[in-house]
């Protein structure tokens, strides 16, 4: 099976029923009714008692929304793996709580779905290696991308009205109907709180002490609905690298949200373009099997600071820094760089035009285009 996740509205059930034959969602009555019935209902309603001239793909949507999903995928792929594909997708992480049932090690594929990026614009082909050759996307392209983000349908449309429209009504869904529908936590109106308060600090590092006081709970209960929002994919962390690295910070993590198209600050928002780019490319990579890749950042005491360090297979790879206009070579990128022994230290100016230039054939500090460096990622 595959497990397909993401955020809502990134276009996971177009994309996946556009892949499979049959499609039951869980939000639909009738199609709620044949999963209730049991798996021998759903290999009757996708006829998988018929010879096929190859394996049929079922997608199961909105999945995460019934109680006994584990047991039920469990059974079902167990009884009828030799006839059908299971594409299995949903608005939040199937494991944002998990209720029972048994393991399903061994029988799925994560895939984890990202809003579109500079890199799926310019090639949408896989490679065998993470780092593909640069190519350029449209102005356009470029402007609709930084302005609306990477959502499908505020990317498509490019409507100013549209987008702050359509922003607005995820977050309530998100904040509100995700967190009811999905968790324990009684609390909401002090969790929408949190998320807005979080919403304007991305790119800063999470105080937990500090956003309990404010929110007015305990620093366990910050971390735990915190957590929570990260599993519902409203924002995600970014935590430090301390090996080798002298006098390195080795708790506070950085917050970033997962819509940067929503950030009035310049600089929080190309900080937050450079984050979300490199999040996709570190997971995709991963789920691909091309190694075993994290997103990091380095900071020490005397506040020098690179805002990210790509890992591939736990040792240092490449650092970012993310700059809105500023093409002047921070000097950290050398610091770092040094200690942390990577193979090549950029930094990515938002502003700058494209150039077709492989960003990665320089091993010592340089300054690159955003819009060159990630055409080479996914």
């Amino acid at each position: 099976m595959a497990f397909v996740v993401g955020p809502r509205q990134v276009g996971k059930t177009t994309v996946c029923r556009g892949l499979a034959r049959h499609c039951l969602d869980w939000d639909n009555e009738d199609d709620r009714e044949i999963i209730l019935k049991g798996p021998g209902a759903v290999a009757q309603h996708a006829r998988l008692d018929v010879a096929q001239e190859c394996l049929l793909v079922l997608t199961l949507d909105e999945f995460h929304k019934y109680r006994r999903w584990k047991l039920f995928l469990k059974g079902f792929f167990d009884a009828y793996q030799d006839r059908v594909r299971v594409i299995v997708t949903g608005s939040s992480r199937l494991d944002v709580y998990r209720r029972g049932g048994d393991s399903l090690m061994g029988r799925y594929f994560l895939f984890r779905m990202h809003p579109l990026s500079v890199g799926e614009l310019a090639c949408r082909r896989v490679t065998e290696e993470p780092i593909r050759p640069p190519r350029s996307i449209s102005g356009a392209d470029w402007e609709a991308l930084w302005e609306h983000g990477g959502y499908p349908e505020p990317f498509i449309r490019r409507d100013a009205r549209f987008s702050r429209r359509w922003r607005r009504l995820r977050d309530d869904q998100l904040l509100k109907e995700d967190v009811r529908d999905l968790t324990r936590i009684h609390e909401i109106d002090q969790l929408v709180t949190l998320g807005r308060v979080l919403a304007r600090r991305s790119g800063a590092q999470i105080v937990f002490s500090a956003l309990a006081r404010q929110i007015r709970v305990s620093e366990n209960t910050i971390r735990s609905w915190i957590a929570t929002l990260c599993s519902l994919q409203y924002g995600f962390l970014v935590r430090p690298w301390y090996k080798n690295v002298a006098r390195a910070l080795r708790k506070e993590p950085k917050w970033f949200l997962r819509d940067w198209a929503g950030i009035e600050d310049p600089g929080s928002r190309a900080e937050t373009f450079c984050a979300c780019h490199l999040l996709k490319a570190v997971e995709g990579w991963t789920d691909l099997g091309l190694g075993s890749f994290e997103l990091r950042y380095v900071r020490d005491r005397q506040q020098h600071e690179v805002d990210f360090l790509v890992l591939r297979d736990e040792k240092p790879w490449f650092l970012v820094e993310a700059k809105l206009g500023d093409d002047r070579l921070s000097p950290s990128l050398a610091r770092f760089q040094a200690q942390t022994g990577c193979a090549h230290a950029l930094q990515a100016v938002v502003d700058l035009d494209y150039a077709g230039c492989d960003c990665f054939s320089y091993a010592a500090p340089v300054v690159v285009p955003a819009r060159t460096l990630f055409s080479q990622l996914l």
